[in-house]
């Protein structure tokens, strides 16, 4: 099959990727294994190390202590890739390496093992931008030190030769190879969005930004899948977006100027035009909210659940209605309050909070957006358990129209929701004969 995807120069953003033909929205435009990967530190009790998948009980490695599995299938095909990692944790212990870091000597690991080989690549390691030219002296020096302890973290596995003879001349110093690194890696995250791990895939780096772009990733395991939300024309740039785009202008170009090195010019960072919805209601009303948000991430980074519903309910019932549940800082509040609630067994509540973001995810995300589409297949869950069946089944509708384009019928969050879907079809058909049953008697 002819790739839909071909490498260009796009004008004021240097390489990029466009569409070799048309692309329909929904199709999917491109797949890729990771040139290495690893499991996010903190989750790597909860996710298998080999196929990254959630589980309550996992299979410790005997010898690092850190590295976890789902069974001994598992363990067994990690094993050609752990092998040397084991060694290197083990000899940190009790120290445990950064994700950054991690990866960045998978990658190491990765070439110099020839049974891991990889097909041709539109972008090569050697390719990729390390920005150390444009980065403040503070930046390169938190770089500095990630790279000292990469070397610590080889030392004893990887000989300085073994490294010149693997890795391209630009990624031989440890300060480019986590630089390159850092600036390119892809958050690795489930079918609901929630992060997992962190992951290197050359060719797909070749995507630039855009705070409304044509197409999203999502992930099968490891494997990135690229798609369209959009049609898309032949010759026309392909887009992602690096970051969360739910929030301001000013924030989302400053986040985006700090970790990726240039100032957006997109429509909406031009426009500013969710700008006003964001920061709809008096401003008297909405500033105690935003003073609050870094303390309540704090207490739910912390997983202090109680305390953190205590205060979005407290913050949220004082504003009330005077605030438009548009604002930002009203529905990032409200989302916690939705975590908190659910995380405590509070379904009537978290249903409560849950309904009232859906029209305003609806006015964020105009296109097919998963997190439109997760947002929606959560409160369909809730109103399920709740027995709210008709009003789960149409939010499993509304939440499919979305999944089906984002994820992709085969996706197992899509096999998931027709399945909800299903349910609610039986309950209420058995819900129906009842009533029949009733009236007959």
């Amino acid at each position: 099959m002819a790739p839909k995807l071909e490498r260009f120069v796009s004008p004021g953003k240097g390489d990029g990727l466009r569409a070799a033909a048309r692309i329909q929205r929904g199709e999917s435009v491109h797949s890729a294994e990771a040139l290495a990967c690893c499991v996010s530190n903190k989750l790597s009790r909860h996710v298998c190390h080999h196929c990254f998948s959630r589980q309550e009980t996992l299979l410790r490695c005997s010898q690092c202590k850190m590295a976890r599995y789902c069974n001994t299938t598992c363990q067994k095909q990690a094993w050609i890739g752990h092998k040397r990692e084991c060694k290197c944790l083990k000899n940190l212990l009790p120290r445990i390496p950064t994700d950054s870091v991690r990866l960045a000597a998978r990658i190491i690991f990765g070439l110099l093992n020839p049974s891991q080989s990889r097909s041709e690549e539109l972008f090569t390691l050697e390719d990729h931008e390390s920005h150390l030219s444009s980065m403040s002296e503070q930046k390169k020096q938190g770089l500095s030190q990630l790279a000292s302890m990469l070397e610590l973290y080889l030392q004893q596995e990887v000989s300085d030769l073994e490294v010149t003879s693997a890795l391209p001349p630009s990624c031989q110093e440890p300060l480019s190879l986590i630089a390159k690194v850092t600036c390119n890696c892809f958050t690795i995250s489930d079918g609901e969005l929630q992060e997992i791990g962190v992951g290197l895939y050359p060719s797909l780096s070749l995507l630039n930004h855009d705070c409304r772009p044509n197409c999203v990733m999502v992930f099968v395991g490891t494997k990135l899948h690229l798609r369209a939300v959009r049609d898309i024309n032949p010759e026309e740039e392909l887009t992602i977006s690096y970051i969360e785009t739910l929030s301001l202008t000013e924030d989302r170009m400053r986040q985006l100027e700090d970790q990726y090195h240039f100032t957006c010019h997109c429509q909406l960072c031009d426009s500013q035009e969710k700008d006003g919805l964001m920061l709809s209601g008096n401003e008297s009303k909405w500033c105690p909210l935003k003073e609050a948000l870094p303390r309540l991430e704090g207490l739910k980074a912390e997983s202090d659940w109680p305390a953190l519903l205590e205060n979005c309910s407290q913050l949220l019932s004082t504003v009330g209605d005077d605030l438009p549940d548009g604002n930002l800082y009203k529905l990032k509040m409200t989302d916690m309050a939705i975590d908190a609630s659910i995380h405590l067994g509070h379904w009537e509540e978290a249903l409560g909070y849950g309904e009232k973001t859906l029209p305003v995810y609806r006015q964020y995300y105009p296109d097919p957006h998963p997190v439109h589409g997760v947002q929606l297949m959560r409160v369909g869950k809730l109103q399920h358990y709740l027995e709210h069946i008709e009003d789960a089944l149409d939010t499993f509708k509304q939440a499919f129209k979305i999944i089906k384009l984002t994820h992709g019928v085969d996706h197992p969050m899509t096999t998931d929701l027709l399945m909800k879907m299903e349910e609610c079809r039986s309950e209420l058909d058995q819900k129906s004969s009842s009533c029949l049953r009733i009236e007959e008697n």
